[in-house]
């Protein structure tokens, strides 16, 4: 078991988790914190196999990057919005293994891990920290090749269409502020691990009472507000497609009731206007899905 002679810092949690696996040196684990590990597991997979709850409001820490629209349409649903499939459950089932994994294996690397899964409150809006490692509120994600890149160059502040800087701030702002934070991000192709820093400056801009007080505010108006982004030309064909951040909308279609979807063979195409038929890599017609 690795015994640190001194206080681990965060900078140092990638070589850290790395060096358990160094061939040349047996690592023995601890017992209390693999007992820990187990139990999380077992929860995760009740939580994530048990039938799924509605949420009452849309409201909620993770929520708080979110464009205003997106919020409006959550707190006034109109029965036709897209519903997550099994694949996409069974993806935050890994998500949250693979955060598991990574508190595990930083605690067995020497570093402070507390205050896993912590509530914060703010204005009755509710939300939960990975942890605190090293005295950094931590926000553990898996991701992509594509979006592990964001993370490793630290660009995430810039193409941020899912809110994780909001999110992660307002946790800072409560529970450390005028300090950093940071995401721990995993490539679950490649296996690498970066930290991402979050500095202070950006975190005291987003604060949570504020947003959350906007939000309100634009959830109890009876209309909703602009779109979040136009649309994007797809190439140099004429046709128009969703944005990134509109792609993984729920609500995408209420947005663009003539919003048409083809699958070219690399993911689905969505486009707003359609000039030219999409077509597949082997140049054959892209299969349209018809709603």
């Amino acid at each position: 078991m690795v015994v640190p002679t001194k206080a681990r810092e965060l900078s140092t949690l990638v070589e850290d988790i790395y060096s358990l696996f160094d061939p040349e040196v047996t690592h023995e684990p601890n017992e209390e914190n693999l007992e820990h590990f187990a139990t999380t597991l077992k929860e995760i997979l009740r939580v994530r196999l048990a039938q799924r709850e509605d949420v009452r409001s849309p409201l909620r820490f993770s929520s708080l990057g979110r464009k205003d629209r997106q919020l409006w349409y959550d707190a006034h649903p109109d029965g036709n919005e897209e519903e997550l499939t099994p694949k996409t459950f069974f993806k935050f089932l890994y998500g949250d293994v693979i955060e598991a994994l990574v508190l595990f294996l930083a605690k067995e690397a020497g570093h402070d891990v507390s205050s896993e899964q912590a509530e914060v409150e703010v204005d009755g809006v509710k939300g939960h920290i990975d942890a605190i490692i090293d005295g950094v509120v931590v926000d553990v994600k898996s991701a992509s090749p594509f979006g592990y890149r964001k993370f490793e160059t630290n660009s995430v502040q810039e193409d941020d269409p899912f809110g994780y800087v909001a999110q992660l701030a307002g946790y800072a702002n409560v529970l450390t502020p005028g300090e950093e934070a940071a995401w721990v991000a995993f490539d679950k192709v490649s296996g690498d691990i970066c930290v991402s820093r979050l500095s202070s400056g950006v975190i005291r801009d987003h604060d949570p009472g504020e947003r959350i007080t906007e939000l309100k505010k634009i959830i109890d108006d009876p209309n909703p507000p602009d779109r979040c982004y136009s649309p994007v030309p797809d190439g140099k064909s004429g046709n128009m497609a969703l944005a990134t951040g509109c792609s993984y909308c729920k609500h995408k279609a209420r947005c663009y009731p003539n919003l048409r979807t083809f699958l070219t063979g690399s993911g689905p195409k969505f486009l707003t206007t359609v000039a030219v038929a999409p077509k597949r890599k082997d140049g054959s017609l892209a299969h349209e899905i018809v709603r």
